[in-house]
């Protein structure tokens, strides 16, 4: 039996996926979308149950549909996220199979393209996208032994307090996952224990805007290249019970016990870097520095928004930041759970391309790999720093549909038409 044969194979049906999808096919480039789950599937099986979306419905959806039956300024949750992106698929018809693992992906010995091999067979395409985005592989710090005492379990594999066993939690993170998870476990009456690294923190809302709105009118969305050092940096924000600012102070107010950076483990023991309160400064000043443009950016415009003189008032550290514990007997404090909050890894192993780094890093530029023919999709700071956000990689996916279209277009020319397809934009080439 032939192979089935396409022009693109894009594979990852979740945000990434579908907007790469629509972008195609608005270009009428033949493709299939593979997903080895349901769509969107991260968002049904692989977060806590309380989850909310960090941004607001206005601003994390695509452009051409808004979220059903959810107000714009709310947070939708996980699984009206996950059928959101149902719909938008079906709205206009994307050709997505589900159930379908791509287990390789080769180049062609000889002539052009990829033999793509899947559990329901083989696909011959001109072009593939990586589409499976940051979220592939749970890291676990090789911290604490498995056999350790405590359960252990990544956030991704988290659900609910009642899932635990009892006894105490140490959250290990302090972006979005680790604050979210830790104020809900201290609310269902758990010890909690939180080990906090460094972070940014940007306020929920400040003089009645969200902040995705001030990130959007001071151009920080539009960021091209991370600052120093904060390439991986975690983002404490929160959309959980109507949207809050992260607030580690109040944390502690709230019988959380921070602790600095988990960094080693004896016998039970675990040690902590000594630098809680510089992690908590930092963040602070990552704070302010937004509401300091916020200001400048009211005053310079002319608009008028309410003062919030209190936002500036932080108050003094929590005795946790003064006098930080540096070593945490476990089984002494009762933790009998240790939630790992620290992010993931990518996992191309089915990729056998030649545009990866000695760390295994996809080598790319917007989106637009070294290997000729490979592209991704979805990755933080791929073209700018909203990219691995849902908004963010709607756009970023029409630069990579427009750069296949034009592709084809070459590909196409025999010597006989001698009309030069013209380029989607002057950064393709």
């Amino acid at each position: 039996m032939p192979n089935e044969e396409t022009d693109v194979v894009v594979v990852g049906a979740g945000q990434a996926g579908i907007a790469m999808s629509e972008h195609l096919t608005a270009a009428g480039v033949p493709h299939v979308v593979l997903e080895r789950h349901r769509i969107a599937e991260r968002w049904r099986s692989e977060r806590w149950d309380s989850l909310v979306a960090n941004g607001p419905a206005w601003h994390d959806r695509f452009p051409n549909m808004e979220f059903a039956g959810v107000d714009p300024d709310a947070f939708a949750t996980k699984e009206q996220v996950a059928e959101y992106f149902a719909a938008y698929a079906e709205k206009f018809g994307a050709p997505v199979r589900t159930g379908v693992e791509v287990t390789s992906a080769r180049r062609h010995e000889g002539r052009p393209g990829f033999r793509v091999e899947t559990s329901e067979g083989a696909i011959d395409a001109r072009f593939v996208v990586a589409a499976t985005g940051p979220f592939q592989r749970p890291v676990i710090p090789p911290i604490v032994p498995e056999d350790a005492g405590p359960l252990q379990l990544h956030s991704s594999g988290y659900r609910n307090p009642a899932q635990l066993p009892d006894g105490a939690v140490l959250v290990v993170g302090a972006g979005s996952s680790g604050v979210q998870i830790a104020d809900e476990l201290r609310r269902s009456g758990r010890r909690v224990f939180l080990s906090v690294g460094a972070h940014d923190r940007p306020p929920r809302r400040y003089r009645g805007r969200d902040f995705c709105w001030w990130l959007g009118v001071l151009g920080l969305w539009d960021m091209e290249t991370p600052p120093q050092g904060a390439e991986h940096v975690s983002i404490a924000v929160s959309g959980a019970r109507g949207g809050h600012t992260v607030d580690f102070r109040r944390l502690a107010e709230d019988g959380v016990e921070l602790l600095g950076m988990t960094a080693s483990h004896r016998d039970g023991v675990l040690g902590f870097a000594c630098d809680l309160a510089a992690n908590i400064r930092a963040g602070d000043e990552k704070y302010l520095a937004v509401l300091r443009q916020a200001d400048a950016y009211v005053r310079r415009n002319g608009l008028d928004l309410p003062e919030e003189p209190e936002a500036h008032r932080l108050g003094p550290l929590p005795e946790s930041a003064t006098a930080p514990r540096l070593e945490l007997d476990l089984a002494e404090a009762g933790v009998s759970t240790i939630v790992w909050a620290t992010g993931y890894s990518a996992d191309y192993g089915w990729l056998e391309a030649d545009t990866f780094d000695e760390r295994g890093r996809p080598v790319h530029k917007r989106g637009i790999a070294a290997e000729e023919g490979v592209y991704f999709l979805g990755l933080p700071w791929l073209s700018r720093r909203g990219s691995s956000f849902i908004w963010g990689v709607w756009h970023d996916a029409r630069h990579i549909a427009d750069h296949i279209a034009t592709r084809r277009s070459y590909l196409a020319f025999d010597g006989a038409d001698r009309t030069a397809p013209a380029p989607a934009d002057d950064a393709q080439h």
